[in-house]
């Protein structure tokens, strides 16, 4: 079966005769026919029933085209796509995360609508699991997010673009504003706001291997889904939280960002894409965040 036969079968179905079908289509009246005819060989049912002076639809038929036309739109899209593209035109979806990357993306953004001015990029802000997941189901063409687990990064490609020194995020008034830094133990005594769980394992993991270098476990009194919620639970004193320096760019004067001592490992943020490749367009798109992240 071949994209003409679908196209065939939807012109004489629309036509509800096949003289008029071949005449929109170019093609004689027999070799028209010959090709419905093919069509419905190989389905190995009818798709119209004919009288000496029009065609019907059979029930299969009707359920056929509304198929075919759906198969055909979607060809359409995918050249239209495609030659865009190959044109300097269409568009990339990128995810991000947007607090740690809040340093790298608009630059990136503006280095890449210089080399493709034709290219339009849709931003989506999503939690991890989400970004893997639309990534998984073509969705997403590249993420911008923090290194994930290895198990999640499955049938994945993960490259390191920057670093992100932690920090504890306090109200103005907290204690630890007056501070030049504070040590994990001390860190350990409060309550901590933090990010779901669920949408963000790699925060959780990070959490726990810090403080099990003190022997501590983390005392979590809220989970939140975003940075926003975050940001304004800690500015109602419900506790303090740990987030990356490029907090900051966000928070403005509503929060503090304390330096921990010792320093902790970094975070790690990086483009994930999947391992089958990138388009063009995205592939640029990842080589100016390259360059940005080594500036």
């Amino acid at each position: 079966m071949e994209l003409r036969h679908l196209r065939y079968f939807v012109a004489v179905a629309e036509a509800e005769n096949v003289s008029r079908a071949a005449l929109k289509l170019h093609v004689s009246q027999p070799a028209l026919s010959r090709q419905i005819r093919d069509l419905e060989d190989e389905l190995g049912f009818l798709l119209l029933e004919r009288s000496a002076k029009s065609v019907r639809l059979t029930e299969a038929g009707r359920t056929f085209l509304s198929e075919s036309r759906a198969v055909l739109q979607r060809a359409d899209d995918a050249v239209d796509a495609a030659r865009a593209i190959a044109s300097g035109g269409g568009e990339i979806h990128v995810g991000y995360a947007p607090s740690p990357t809040v340093r790298i993306l608009p630059p990136t953004l503006r280095a890449f609508q210089k080399e493709f001015p034709g290219v339009r990029v849709r931003l989506h802000d999503l939690s991890t699991e989400e970004m893997l997941a639309e990534l998984r189901n073509g969705k997403l063409h590249l993420a911008v997010m923090v290194y994930p687990t290895r198990a999640m990064l499955r049938g994945m490609h993960f490259e390191e673009l920057a670093r992100e020194s932690m920090c504890v995020a306090v109200p103005p008034k907290h204690p630890f504003a007056r501070l030049e830094s504070v040590t994990v133990e001390q860190v350990a005594q409060q309550p901590l706001v933090a990010f779901t769980r669920k949408d963000y394992p790699e925060y959780h993991e990070y959490l726990n291997a810090l403080f099990a270098k003190v022997k501590a476990k983390p005392r979590i009194a809220e989970e939140h889904d975003s940075a926003a919620s975050l940001i304004a639970a800690v500015e109602a004193g419900c506790g303090v939280a740990l987030a990356p320096q490029s907090l900051t760019c966000s928070t403005g004067p509503r929060l503090k960002l304390v330096p921990l001592t010792p320093s902790p490992e970094p975070l790690i943020i990086g483009a994930v894409w999947q391992e089958k490749g990138l388009t063009r367009a995205a592939e640029g798109f990842l080589k100016a965040a390259r360059e940005v992240g080594s500036a």
